[in-house]
């Protein structure tokens, strides 16, 4: 328990003293965020802000959990290299936008790739060092599904919708930040009860601290962006944690905000293209609500709101799953 302390406080101390020098160093590189002109006209005045902030994120990660972790604990280190591993991928997508000087960074084709890379990596610790089955639990009905050579497919899946979805969700200043630290709060209690005080925990938590000091730069109105470095790597984090605890049925509940956020956007293009009409003013969702003269700030409170709410259900399902009957 006070490694788990220790870990998170200290990732998020160290973004809180760290972060000011990166900025500026960013500042000094003109190290900026390209802002996409088809974007809401209020958001083309954060042009210029520092971005590729998730990788202080990841250092205030890192640095208190390779320090801390037991090197006999894969299931914490298959999350790792999921976070780190699209982090990186997100780095270089991010570079590609900085040196372009354009909005877009790495081919589709490119970060589709990556990111069966780093999936086939996960599910070669899940099923060998982990030592994990390959299955899949449906809690709410008490099922498992043994998916058997399918299953390498599913890890893919759940890796690279999650984190995607925590990429569109981060269009607002601290909205994926604040969403991700209380999603991976919810983890927190999830693995405490369901697991224990292990290296996973710590790991979780060191997320959110790093997450939480992050915050601190990254609150309305911004002093710096997380890119993709930071909003992928977080996704993979997020991505991974559900696979190593078998709550990816969960995960669409705990992760709800980024669930719905990336299913506007598959709404809005598939009415588009079949019927030429939008559903929503502008997607992802939480562009639709600006677009309706929600200010800012408004918008990011209540989808934490909706965050806490949403992860507070999933984690009675989860102890409601695992208690005995």
């Amino acid at each position: 328990m006070t490694r788990i302390l220790i870990g998170g406080t200290s990732a998020m101390l160290i973004c809180i003293f760290l972060a000011p020098r990166f900025i500026e160093w960013l500042r000094q590189k003109s190290f900026g965020q390209y802002i996409r002109e088809e974007g809401p006209t209020g958001h083309q005045k954060k042009a210029g802000t520092p971005t590729m902030g998730g990788l202080i994120i990841f250092v205030a990660i890192s640095v208190p959990f390779l320090l801390l972790w037991d090197p006999g604990d894969w299931k914490a280190m298959g999350v790792y290299v999921t976070g780190a591993g699209l982090a990186l991928v997100g780095f270089v997508d991010d570079w590609t936008k900085v040196v372009r000087k354009r909005s877009l960074g790495l081919s589709g084709k490119g970060k589709l790739l990556a990111m069966v890379v780093v999936s086939g990596v996960l599910w070669y610790i899940v099923t060998g060092p982990a030592e994990l089955d390959p299955t899949v639990k449906v809690r709410t009905l008490d099922v498992t599904i043994d998916l058997g050579p399918l299953y390498p497919i599913w890890i893919y899946l759940v890796v690279a919708f999650m984190s995607n979805a925590v990429n569109l969700t981060d269009g607002l200043d601290g909205l994926a930040a604040g969403v991700t630290a209380i999603v991976m709060t919810a983890y927190l209690g999830i693995i405490f009860v369901g697991i224990g005080p292990s290296d996973l925990a710590l790991l979780t938590a060191c997320a959110v601290g790093g997450c939480v000091g992050f915050l601190w730069y990254n609150a309305h109105p911004a002093t710096v962006f997380m890119g993709d470095t930071g909003s992928l790597g977080l996704g993979g984090l997020v991505a991974g944690v559900a696979i190593m605890t078998k709550t990816e049925e969960l995960l669409l509940i705990i992760g709800g905000v980024f669930v719905i956020e990336a299913v506007s956007v598959i709404i809005q293009v598939f009415s588009f293209k079949t019927f030429r009409k939008r559903v929503f003013l502008m997607a992802p969702l939480h562009h639709h609500f600006e677009m309706k003269a929600w200010s800012e700030t408004k918008v990011i409170l209540r989808f934490w709101i909706v965050a806490i709410a949403f992860s507070a259900i999933g984690f009675a399902l989860y102890y409601q799953s695992i208690r005995p009957n």
